[in-house]
């Protein structure tokens, strides 16, 4: 009789406790798969980060109270397991958001560099460059204005008939063809060169497009500094002193070292002094006097004595 009474009581636990089982096995299952997506949600907001796991910010509720030996456990592990998936969805809307958000700059930047490489093929629409010294700015405005009322009478000519501009453009082509590619095997040297050839040839356009691409994929070499140069020569010549003098400065500014800084100071003076500026074209023959001195070479030195006479300084 009593191992009856015993046997009973025991199946009566073990199907007590059962819930508690299958509970704990759900339980579990879930804690498995939010390893899973939390392995995976860090490896994506913590790229090469600790593999370890990062402490929740929901801590489990230790507060005393009422709770049965058996459902206790159950219930704290529960409330963890929620405060895990709260955390989680948190996680994946905010990478979801920085990833949008990454996309539409990699929009704006593609839209950006594809703009500014517009710009610079096609000098005819090219704007003053925005790196333009203080001392420059109140002269730069006035040729703008005229620059841009002498281009408007090309622009209205060009809509109306077809053939000329083809006959135009075909002849500019066959000119810019007969101008010999070098091929000499450096790669720096022979764009430079190349832009060389177009400025002798005087197509100012076309040289000027050469040289700008020169400084840019070369702007720490010798050519820069060349290239730099003969681009302000090449807007000097083309009757704008104003880019001129922005393009001479630039390249005393970035390159003072330079083998053609001090002729791109000299050239400065020449620009302002087509400006109107006396006092700024003087300006820059004393600084240049000031420091390169004796170390500027001679044909510079010539040049300048020149260029300040005829200034008047």
């Amino acid at each position: 009789m009593r191992q009856i009474t015993f046997l009973g009581a025991a199946t009566v636990a073990l199907v007590a406790a059962m819930p508690t089982a299958a509970q704990d096995n759900t339980i579990g299952k879930r804690v498995e798969r939010l390893e899973k997506e939390m392995r995976a949600v860090q490896r994506s907001v913590f790229p090469g980060g600790s593999p370890t796991f990062f402490e929740g910010e929901i801590a489990p509720d230790n507060t005393p109270g009422e709770r049965s030996r058996t459902s206790a456990p159950v219930i704290d592990l529960t409330a963890r397991v929620d405060a895990l998936e709260s955390q989680l969805q948190t996680l994946t809307g905010q990478t979801e958001q920085n990833a949008f958000q990454l996309r539409e700059l990699e929009k704006q930047f593609t839209a950006y560099k594809a703009e500014m490489e517009k710009r610079f093929a096609d000098p005819a629409t090219e704007a003053v460059p925005g790196a333009t010294p203080a001392s420059l700015a109140p002269t730069v405005k006035p040729p703008a204005t005229t620059s841009t009322t002498a281009a408007a009478p090309v622009r209205k000519p060009a809509a109306t008939p077809a053939a000329k501009p083809a006959t135009s453009d075909a002849a500019r082509l066959a000119l810019v063809k007969k101008v010999e590619v070098p091929a000499s095997g450096n790669e720096t040297q022979d764009a430079y060169d190349y832009g060389y050839r177009l400025w002798d040839a005087k197509l100012y356009p076309e040289a000027q497009a050469q040289l700008k691409t020169v400084v840019a994929k070369w702007p720490k070499t010798s050519q820069a500094s060349f290239a730099q140069n003969l681009l302000g020569r090449a807007y000097l010549d083309e009757g704008k002193p104003s880019l001129a003098a922005v393009a001479f400065y630039n390249n005393y500014k970035d390159r003072p070292s330079g083998p053609r800084a001090p002729h791109s100071l000299m050239y400065m003076g020449v620009a302002l002094d087509k400006l109107g500026r006396k006092a700024d074209a003087c300006k820059a023959f004393r600084e240049l006097d000031e420091v390169y001195g004796d170390k500027a070479p001679q044909d510079v030195r010539t040049d300048a004595a020149a260029a300040k006479t005829k200034a008047g300084c």
